[in-house]
């Protein structure tokens, strides 16, 4: 596939059930788990430092995930640099960006965010749509920020927790449909 390439002589490791779209970039140092799916004009750049994407996560169209190197000015981590980890049931939406920074299992970031070097949401965490996640910003467990610079908002409810799982469900099985339909 031309559309995963080596960087380095390091090549992306994609698991066979994840579904990568065909205009979607995946270069470089760059793990994608099972049933996971990289969407539509995604660009995931490991070349500075490692991309880890679990299991059951969507990456929806137009994202962009890079880490930074160790002499950034923002990151503090030490001689590896800032990956990007993304954790198991995850939803990124469409046109999120992504930099430097961890995002738990069953975290949800909204469409058009941005999340940046050395932030975290948390499991259960939710970043609304817009937002911007500036430097070393936690969104905790539970959790919903909005805004930009975003900012605590409120507390999820019970069915706003339920809807993460739910939204990373039906990514992975339309995923799946996607590639049996290849």
């Amino acid at each position: 596939m031309t559309n995963i390439l080596s960087y380095r002589g390091v090549l992306p490791t994609i698991d066979s059930s994840a579904f990568v779209a065909h205009t979607a970039i995946i270069s470089g140092d760059v793990k994608i788990g099972k049933n996971s799916g990289i969407w539509y004009g995604c660009v995931l750049r490991g070349d500075v430092t490692k991309i880890v994407v679990g299991e059951n996560t969507n990456i929806q169209d137009n994202c962009v995930l890079h880490g930074t190197r160790p002499h950034h000015a923002q990151n503090k981590t030490g001689a590896e640099g800032a990956p990007v980890l993304v954790g198991d049931h995850v939803t990124i939406g469409h046109n999120a960006i992504i930099h430097a920074c961890i995002i738990e299992d069953y975290a949800f970031v909204g469409m058009g965010s941005v999340i940046m070097d050395l932030a975290r949401v948390e499991k259960y965490g939710m970043l609304a749509a817009g937002a911007v996640l500036t430097p070393g910003k936690i969104v905790k467990s539970g959790q919903i920020w909005a805004g930009n610079p975003a900012k605590y908002f409120r507390d999820m409810t019970q069915a706003e927790k339920d809807y993460i799982k739910i939204s990373a469900d039906n990514y992975a099985e339309l995923a799946r449909e996607y590639k049996t339909a290849r």
